[in-house]
């Protein structure tokens, strides 16, 4: 079956692609593999240079990967532009801060010299999502190329003209054309791939459901494996919290991507003395989100990507309403198979509802009471997820204090849960495991290779008489 580009705003088919015969897959992870074994013995000032054109390429070509994503998935033109900067300044800070950041650790030992050095595994397979289709490789093909591995990249099948496009940067910025390859395959060659000795390792963002199947192939096969999956973020605001501010950032932090966003915050936890005047500021934000062609400069939040992602969120409001939650901002699909899905509010949302356990992958907010602050911690970890969280408080230090108690990668203090190359990403629970960007992200796909070196023995001197 072809591997099809399509418009979600429009439903019109753009591209074709015939899949990758196996022969043709295993041909490229030859090259690869073979790569793999130059690329790792180059100088990370060489491996710089070639980032650095990267990053400048990524920068040039900026509205045309933006239109390439609002034409593929949905992203509104002006945060494909955003994304694609943000692509580039990551390129740009693991070619600065490699070198250092896998600097040899000289440890004090019995030894006469010992050390911990990093260094490359070789092929990493990297299973991408759509949603944001350049960031979410970059943040893997960034470091793992500037440790001296190299990449085979599995996107999503809905976005293969912006998996080619980041392909033909890599070249253009003279990278070795084997050190980074798009693989044109169905999901029937994954495991295929995991079989092969040659491939070294695999990092995954997406789905809890295929994260399991991955880390279910990786552990079966002895490879080392990174999993960022979903997420239902709490979004938590307490009772002296500025509710202005929290409810504009909330309806920003919901409807970011159309929702389609694992760290967009999705449960509201809110104390109970304010929790009818937030939903109603929140009300206000998300109705006057504006939609249209993603294209279009004006467009804030662009249709779903696919009918069926649009259909699966229908169906998880119904379940969740017919179970008692109440519906306090009317939106959704217009009819089923349609893309586009506007905003809406649940609350009273109870155990046992989808919107309770659930990851809501779209623009509906889920507005939860919570009698106090520890009950609030309470519903923020009785979740299966724990990528992301918030907290909104005038007091910074219980603001901090109460962070350290939700199970998350990441907790932000009056701010939008976000990720930055400087700072590393990453879940606990069923958001998976391992960690992206920062050291620790160039850290995963390395051996920690421990060195001992003893004092050179000498011959025993012969005695005279």
């Amino acid at each position: 079956m072809a591997i099809t580009s399509i418009n979600p705003h429009t439903g019109q088919v753009l591209q074709e692609f015939a899949p990758f015969a196996w022969s043709d897959t295993e041909e490229i992870l030859r090259q690869a593999h073979e790569a793999a074994a130059t690329w790792r013995t180059t100088s990370f000032a060489h491996r710089a240079e070639r980032m650095h054109r990267a990053a400048a390429l990524l920068r040039e070509r900026e509205q045309e990967l933006a239109r390439l994503m609002s034409i593929e998935m949905g992203k509104p033109i002006a945060d494909g532009r955003a994304e694609a900067q943000k692509c580039a300044t990551t390129c740009d800070y693991y070619a600065e801060h490699a070198d250092a950041f896998l600097a040899d650790e000289e440890i004090r030992t019995e030894a006469q010299r010992s050390l911990i050095a990093h260094e490359p595994l070789g092929v990493v397979l990297a299973i991408m999502p759509w949603n944001f289709p350049l960031w979410q490789v970059i943040r893997f093909a960034a470091p793992a190329l500037m440790a001296g591995n190299v990449g085979l990249l599995k996107h999503a099948p809905n976005v293969p003209q912006c998996a080619l496009a980041l392909e033909k940067i890599f070249h253009d910025a003279s990278f070795p054309p084997a050190t980074f390859r798009t693989l044109l395959i169905d999901t029937d060659q994954v495991e295929t791939l995991l079989a092969d000795d040659r491939v070294r390792a695999v990092t995954l963002t997406g789905s809890t459901r295929a994260g399991a199947s991955v880390a279910a192939l990786a552990g079966k096969y002895l490879k080392k494996s990174v999993l960022e999956l979903g997420g239902s973020d709490a979004f938590i605001v307490l009772a002296d919290a500025d509710l202005n501010v929290a409810a504009k950032n909330a309806a920003q932090a919901r409807m970011i991507n159309a929702g389609q966003s694992c760290i967009a915050a999705k449960r509201f936890i809110v104390e109970q003395p304010v929790v009818d005047e937030f939903t109603q500021k929140l009300k206000e934000h998300m109705a006057a989100f504006q939609t249209g062609d993603p294209l279009d400069e004006a467009t804030q939040y662009g249709p779903l990507a696919r009918p069926d992602l649009a259909d699966t969120l229908t169906q998880q409001v119904q379940d969740s309403v017919a179970k008692g939650a109440h519906v306090v901002l009317e939106g959704g699909q217009d009819a089923p198979g349609a893309t586009l899905f506007r905003p809406m509010i649940l609350t009273n949302v109870q155990p046992g509802q989808p919107a309770y356990h659930e990851e809501f992958f779209g623009p509906v907010a889920l507005v939860l009471e919570a009698r106090d602050a520890d009950d609030a911690i309470r519903l923020a970890n009785d979740s299966p997820y724990g990528l992301g969280g918030s907290i909104w408080t005038r007091d910074v230090a219980r603001g901090e204090a109460l962070a350290r108690r939700i199970e998350a990668g990441a907790v932000f203090v009056n701010a939008i849960v976000k990720s930055s190359p400087e700072m590393p990403f990453g879940g606990v629970k069923q958001s998976g495991y391992g960690r992206e960007l920062s050291y620790l992200g160039i850290r995963e796909f390395v051996n920690q290779k421990s060195l001992w070196i003893a004092a050179e023995e000498k011959p025993e001197e012969k005695k005279t008489e």
